[in-house]
C-alpha cells in the first residue's frame, strides 16, 4: 500500500495540536487516520484498528525501546515509525528501521510513513513464551501459565508481568514500571504498582518470581 493508495495510520501522540496537525497532512495524501493520545493504551489501539501503518511519539517516554516492542508487537505486521527526541545511542538500534527525530515538519512525516509501507513491517519472527519458573507467559496470545494451570490476568497486570520476565535480574523503581506497563504521564500513582504487584503475587501464587527491594522498587528473580 502506498500514499498514493491510502491506508489507515494510528497515530500515538499525546498534544492534541500536534496530532491535528498530523492528521491533516496525512489526510491530504489520502490516508485514513486514527488519533491515540494515551501511550499506555497504544498497544491495544494497535491490535483493535490493525493498521496499515503505526506513528509512535516516544520523544517523552522513559523507556522508549520497552514501549516500541510493545506497540511493534501488537500491531504487527504493520511497521512502526518512531517520533524521537534526544536519544541514547545506544537504545537507537531497538526502535526499528523507520525513525523521524524531532523537530521535524510534517512532509518529513508523511515521506517517512510513505516510505514505511514501501518497505513494510518487521520481518523477524513474533516473540516465544517468556519463562520464568513455573510461570509462562506468550505476549502473541496473551496468555499467561502458572505450573500447567491457566490465570486470567487483566490488561494491565499481563503488560507489567510481561515487562518484568522480560527484563530480568534488573530492579526497576515504581516509576520506570508505571512507564512501562500504564505508559508516560498515565496519572497513575506509584501505589498503584503496588497494588497491581500484590496482584500479581496472588495470581502466580507461592514462589512469585517477584521480590521488592527495599526503598527501591521490584525485580523479576530469575
Amino acid at each position: 500500500m502506498s500514499a498514493d493508495g491510502g491506508g489507515l495510520v494510528l497515530v500515538i501522540e499525546h498534544d492534541p495540536a500536534v496530532a491535528e496537525l498530523q492528521r491533516r497532512y496525512l489526510a491530504r495524501e489520502g490516508f485514513d487516520v486514527e488519533i491515540e493520545a494515551d501511550p499506555a493504551r497504544a498497544p491495544a489501539a494497535a491490535r483493535r484498528s490493525r493498521p496499515d501503518v503505526v506513528v509512535l511519539d516516544l520523544s517523552t517516554c522513559a523507556l522508549p525501546a520497552d514501549l516500541y516492542r510493545r506497540v511493534a508487537d501488537a500491531a504487527r505486521p504493520a511497521p512502526v515509525v518512531a517520533v524521537t527526541g534526544p536519544l541514547d545511542p545506544a537504545i537507537a538500534p531497538a526502535l526499528g528501521d523507520h525513525r523521524v527525530d524531532r523537530p521535524f515538519g510534517p512532509r518529513v512525516l508523511v515521506g517517512a510513513v510513505a516510505e514505511a509501507l514501501r518497505h513494510g513491517g518487521p520481518a523477524e519472527t513474533p516473540p516465544g513464551p517468556l519463562r520464568a519458573g513455573r510461570i509462562a507467559l506468550d505476549p502473541r496470545d496473551r496468555a499467561a501459565v502458572v505450573a500447567d494451570r491457566r490465570v486470567t490476568l487483566t490488561v494491565t497486570e499481563f503488560d507489567l508481568l510481561e515487562f518484568l520476565m522480560g527484563n530480568p535480574g534488573r530492579v526497576f523503581t515504581r516509576e520506570q514500571l508505571l512507564d512501562a506497563a500504564w505508559g508516560p504521564g498515565a496519572g497513575a500513582g506509584s501505589r498503584t504498582v503496588d497494588v497491581h504487584v500484590a496482584q500479581l503475587r496472588a495470581k502466580l501464587g507461592e514462589g512469585s518470581p517477584i521480590r521488592t527491594v527495599r526503598g527501591v522498587g521490584y525485580v523479576l528473580d530469575a
